[in-house]
């Protein structure tokens, strides 16, 4: 690590303090059979600061050899670690589960540098939300059931073999996570493959590993693109089960690679998630709600509620609150405390923001709050104007694909029916929000919503619950119980 790059990362607001600052510089090593060793490949990745648009490191752009070296590793680590006992692993997880907690800081100023993710947010929910969903799998793990008989049968939950966990930038560590905790608590050797615009948090993730304990071989990372160490690692003859967060595009390209070797696939894919206010809700908080909603994170949220969708009595007034609140979010500094928008992670997904929101208005749509301009007093960094929509109809491109970007449409509707032909209206089926009021009158509805998950008058974010999608959002679930048993197969005795 060249101390110059760390001194820039400390000078440029990126959150580069002493303790996020040691994964700042050129790392040319790969996390493999239970150490840093030096990559195959000579390639490497530049990651950027977005807020600042300066190279804040390197990390090895991994290829076919370092995939190769990794999955072979977990390959040779895997019957070993999967004949452990529930109390080793439970241990070693724990072990590890202290690491994120005692890490809290410099996970914090790791995705401020490298996401762009405000710091306030980057506290409360990259860094604590890990922490949480590890704590609830060390539970989890406690108590599940290896072993259940069945009429005349012994069944046996046994570890489904070796994982390759290809992650995305948007959530990184929470994503990471949630795929390689259960994982490795269901007795399956992982190999991660982190998104190169994030891949800082992921070898501070690897290093805690280390220092947890684990065996050689039962967690590796492999930093380089998803074109060549995505791909290696999805057709790789000896991985087992590929867990896949990212685009749906890639996720059909991901699924395609993996079937033709018959892996198992769990796929977390896109989403065009819809609120719906019923009449009689709180109309108010509901919109409020969904703005902030949205424009977390800066927009880069799969499950937001980026469609919605309000009664047309009460069209007007709701596109007003909107706009009323979008006014909150100046974007800014994402290592300043008082920032509650940043940057988006690249100058690509600047363009396509931007983009959208420029074939929307040549659609129709009306702009109340934001727009596709730049913005003046923030000519470096790739951030784009927190935006509200109205005027648009559901088959308008702003209100089908999915933007991935601080963008609310709203959308008027006649009646219920109208209502949940719209929700229902896109590819996708991630999730969902309803407002009524009442929980009766709001679960009602949800039941006509063909999503994964819908958050009734704002009910709270479980991480027990089973977290997935429907249609084009994707495949199988993560967290909770039911992402341990994605890393599970089953065996029958019969006596």
């Amino acid at each position: 690590m060249q101390h110059d790059a760390e001194q820039d990362a400390r000078n440029d607001g990126s959150g580069g303090d002493e303790q996020g600052g040691r994964w700042f510089g050129d790392h040319a090593d790969q996390y493999v059979d239970g150490a840093w060793r030096p990559s195959g490949d000579t390639g490497s990745i530049e990651v950027l600061n977005p807020a600042t648009e300066r190279v804040i490191a390197t990390v090895p752009a991994g290829g076919a050899a370092d995939v190769d070296a990794a999955v072979g590793a977990a390959r040779r680590a895997a019957r070993a670690w999967g004949a452990t006992t529930r109390e080793e692993r439970l241990a070693l997880l724990t072990r590890l589960r202290d690491g994120i907690a005692g890490a809290q800081d410099e996970i914090t100023a790791t995705v401020v540098a490298e996401l762009g993710a405000p710091v306030g947010f980057a506290a409360a929910v990259h860094a604590g939300l890990p922490l949480t969903v590890a704590s609830s799998y060390l539970a989890l793990l406690a108590e599940h059931p290896f072993e259940e008989r069945i009429g005349n049968s012994l069944v046996l939950a046994e570890p489904a073999g070796v994982v390759a966990a290809i992650t995305p930038w948007n959530y990184p560590l929470h994503q990471i996570v949630a795929k390689v905790v259960p994982a490795l608590a269901a007795g399956c050797p992982v190999v991660l493959k982190p998104a190169e615009d994030t891949p800082l948090v992921a070898r501070l993730f690897a290093r805690l590993v280390h220092e947890a304990g684990f065996p050689a071989g039962v967690f590796n990372l492999v930093t380089g693109t998803g074109a060549v160490a995505g791909a290696a690692l999805a057709a790789h003859r000896d991985v087992d089960v590929v867990s896949f967060t990212g685009s749906t595009a890639v996720g059909r390209a991901v699924a395609e690679t993996a079937g033709r070797g018959l892996k198992r696939v769990a796929l977390e894919l896109g989403g065009k998630s819809a609120n719906v206010v019923l009449p009689g809700a709180d109309l108010t908080r509901a919109v409020n709600v969904n703005v902030a909603n949205v424009f977390a994170n800066s927009g880069q949220t799969c499950s937001a509620w980026t469609r919605l969708l309000v009664h047309r009595d009460h069209y007007e007034e709701a596109v007003s609150i909107a706009a009323k609140a979008a006014e909150k979010y100046v974007p800014g500094d994402p290592a300043d405390a008082r920032t509650r928008i940043g940057p988006v992670v690249n100058a690509k997904q600047q363009a396509r923001v931007r983009s959208y929101l420029e074939g929307a208005i040549t659609e129709g749509a009306r702009v109340v709050a934001g727009g596709p301009e730049p913005i003046a007093d923030l000519p470096v960094g790739f951030y784009v104007r927190p935006t509200v929509l109205a005027d648009v109809t559901p088959d308008m491109t702003v209100a089908q694909e999915e933007v991935f970007g601080p963008v609310v449409v709203v959308l008027p509707y006649r009646d219920e029916d109208h209502a949940a032909e719209l929700a229902n209206g896109t590819e996708y089926g991630l999730a969902g929000g309803v407002w009524a009021a009442d929980t009766d009158t709001a679960a009602a509805f949800a039941r006509r919503l063909d999503t994964g998950q819908v958050d009734l008058n704002g009910g709270r974010f479980n991480p027990l619950a089973p977290f997935g999608g429907y249609k084009s959002s994707g495949l199988g679930r993560e967290l909770g119980r039911h992402g341990l048993e994605e890393f599970l197969q089953y065996k029958s005795l019969q006596y």
